[in-house]
Order: C-alpha cells, then structure tokens, then sequence
C-alpha cells in the first residue's frame, strides 16, 4: 500500500504563500496519477488539484490561477504552491495516490489575519 506524508501548511496571513509537500513511498510513483483535497470544518472533503503521470493538471474552479500542482518523480514528491491565500482556504489539506486510493494524514492551512 502506498504511503503519503504531507507536509508545508501553517499560518499564513491572507495574501500570503505556502508550499505543501507530499512524499510518497511504496509505489512507482512515477505511475501513480496524483491528487491534493482539501476538507474545512462542518464541509465535506473537496477537489483542489490533479496532477497524471505525463504531468498533466487539473484544478478546482475556486483555485485556478492561484494554486500550482507539480511533481518531482526523482524524489518522489508532489507538491502544491499556493498563492494569493485566502481565508476560505483554510482547510486540513490531503494528498491522493489514484492508482492505490490512500490518503495522507493531512496537513492543516490557515488563513488569518
């Protein structure tokens, strides 16, 4: 089974930048189509961004053009920049292995002045 680790979030304040990262191990990453969601309190988990195997991308409407999913096969890792914050951002971030359906524990984003 694939494992994910997720790491980057924080306080941010709006308008501000972070970087989340998330490795994986116990696949051939390079193979695995990847996915980062996102789940604010009282919601249901959302789609925040995609990323396939020839590095193709696919983003939520709310994100587009502030937010930047990429990969590095070599270190196994994708990673999510996220510009232009807001504090509707905040949320509990987590990283997706299409191929295997696991999760990562998450990692928490928040917004605030």
């Amino acid at each position: 089974q694939v494992q994910l680790v997720e790491s980057g979030g924080g306080l941010v304040q709006p308008g501000g930048s972070l970087r989340l990262s998330c490795a994986a191990s116990g696949s051939i990453f390079s193979a695995d189509a990847m996915g980062w969601y996102r789940r604010s309190p009282g919601k249901q988990r959302e789609f925040v961004a995609s990323i396939s195997t020839r590095g193709s991308t696919n983003y939520a409407h709310s994100v587009k053009g502030r937010f930047t999913i990429s990969r590095d096969n070599t270190k196994n890792t994708v990673y999510l920049q996220m510009n232009s914050l807001k504090p509707e951002d905040t949320a509990a971030y987590y990283c997706r292995s299409y191929n295997d359906n696991s999760w990562g524990q998450g990692t928490q984003v928040t917004v605030s002045s």
